[in-house]
């Protein structure tokens, strides 16, 4: 490998803990599996680590071409990266601990076959505005201009089975009666935990700087 194997693991841990908390995917794949069943809910799934793997290569691949034409871009972006990731920290903090609005209801979507579960989810991600912010946030730690043609394929097939397993646990959860009731207690520490994960990636981006 070209890229050593910390950024890999910085990469995919921001992926995970923005998999984990509520999103328009993640929404997606526990209202299909609720309503339509364990198999819409795989269907869901797969699309997500499609998704993934395609947002993966198109930013992983778009960067470094930037990068190469313009340096100074790398800097810029770590800049961005480590803003972004200080907007998801308020965000998950102020969610957990501000907003009155805990415990927001779980609407199911039944009638959907495996087809039409997976075109959903495929839309859904690839107009979901968090899945292009993630990755220019992973971007940030991830050197794209040093990667080889093996680490943007390691890269994204992880994330992408990485994905996979997160919505898979997901719908197998919610395809059972009382899995929404515990979720929607546990948002609020599951937040916490990620606002403050993401709130020490970008001090790690900012010291790189200096």
């Amino acid at each position: 490998m070209s890229v050593p194997f910390a950024p890999f693991l910085a990469a995919w841990t921001v992926l995970t803990l923005n998999l984990l908390t509520p999103g328009p995917n993640v929404m997606n794949t526990i209202t299909t599996s609720m309503g339509s069943g364990w198999r819409a809910g795989i269907a869901s799934s797969l699309a997500v680590a499609l998704g993934i793997g395609c947002w993966c290569l198109a930013m992983s691949l778009g960067m470094a071409a930037v990068f190469r034409t313009f340096p100074w871009a790398e800097t810029a972006l770590t800049l961005v990266a480590a803003g972004l990731l200080i907007s998801f920290a308020s965000g998950y903090l102020r969610t957990a601990f501000v907003s009155r609005n805990r415990a927001t209801a779980l609407h199911a979507v039944g009638g959907l076959g495996w087809s039409a579960s997976f075109l959903r989810s495929l839309s859904i991600n690839a107009t979901n505005p968090k899945a292009l912010t993630t990755w220019i946030a992973i971007l940030g730690l991830f050197p794209a201009t040093m990667a080889s043609t093996g680490d943007i394929a390691l890269l994204t097939f992880v994330a992408a089975l990485i994905g996979f397993g997160v919505h898979f646990a997901y719908a197998t959860a919610f395809s059972t009666p009382t899995a929404a009731r515990f979720y929607l207690r546990g948002t609020r520490v599951i937040n916490t935990c990620v606002g403050v994960f993401f709130l020490g990636f970008a001090i790690k981006l900012v010291a790189k700087l200096f």
